[in-house]
């Protein structure tokens, strides 16, 4: 309120403080065409679990699945990659360039830890999906009661 209450001609509509979100948010629009995508975004990902196991999707055409590498430790899921630039024919230049190239890493907490000799991933049309089951040792044990 010290804002607001002590600028009289903006009045109680006006927040410096969203103001400044405001600008912030439109420079990293404007600028994200000239630099890579962050780890964290790139690419992005759907997660379901069911508590026997995690399902990991994503899309990430142009690539080649020899060039993506996947890893389990523990809970955590890392996915790299590379996806190659697009070569201009001969004589040709670029008019516009907007998809992105380079390499990325994504690393995800998962819910419970992985039994990494079970993970199975699959590549087509662009969609990695990875299933990743839930360690044995993880999974609630039922116990059995004794009467006497």
């Amino acid at each position: 309120m010290l804002w607001t209450d002590g600028l009289g001609m903006f009045g109680r509509g006006f927040d410096p403080w969203s103001e400044f979100q405001r600008i912030e948010n439109e420079m990293n629009r404007v600028l994200s065409r000239y630099v890579s995508p962050s780890t964290s975004d790139f690419p992005a990902v759907n997660i379901w679990s069911d508590g026997e196991e995690t399902l990991v999707t994503t899309e990430i055409p142009g690539i080649d699945s020899d060039a993506i590498d996947i890893s389990v430790i523990g809970k955590t899921l890392m996915i790299k990659g590379n996806r190659e630039p697009e070569k201009p024919e001969d004589g040709c230049s670029y008019h516009r360039r907007e998809r992105w190239y380079g390499q990325f890493t994504k690393t995800i907490e998962l819910p419970f830890n992985i039994e990494a000799d079970k993970v199975a991933a699959n590549f087509s049309n662009g969609i990695l999906s990875i299933r990743l089951p839930r360690a044995d040792a993880e999974k609630p044990k039922k116990i059995t009661i004794k009467s006497a």
